[in-house]
């Protein structure tokens, strides 16, 4: 059986931004999203202000997010 490997939508490059997390395909950092969503703006208005992320990517980036705190948790 063939085992599948699921590829992260965040990619960090030294040669993107110094390093920072940023969305795959795009120059736009992870940490945006976390401050639209901290600033209470909608999911909307971030995909307005940045076309070059999909919904998808947004939904995966936050989905790998919890499975990375659950993850924590269960190991403190």
């Amino acid at each position: 059986m063939e085992q599948t490997e699921t590829r992260s939508v965040i990619h960090s490059d030294p040669e993107i931004l110094g390093g920072t997390p940023v969305f795959v395909g795009t120059r736009v950092p992870l940490k945006n999203l976390i401050d639209y969503l901290e600033g209470g703006h909608r999911l909307d208005e971030f995909l307005d202000d940045f076309p070059s992320v999909s919904r998808e990517q947004v939904i995966a980036a936050l989905g790998e997010a919890r499975e990375a705190l659950i993850r924590r948790a269960r190991a403190a």
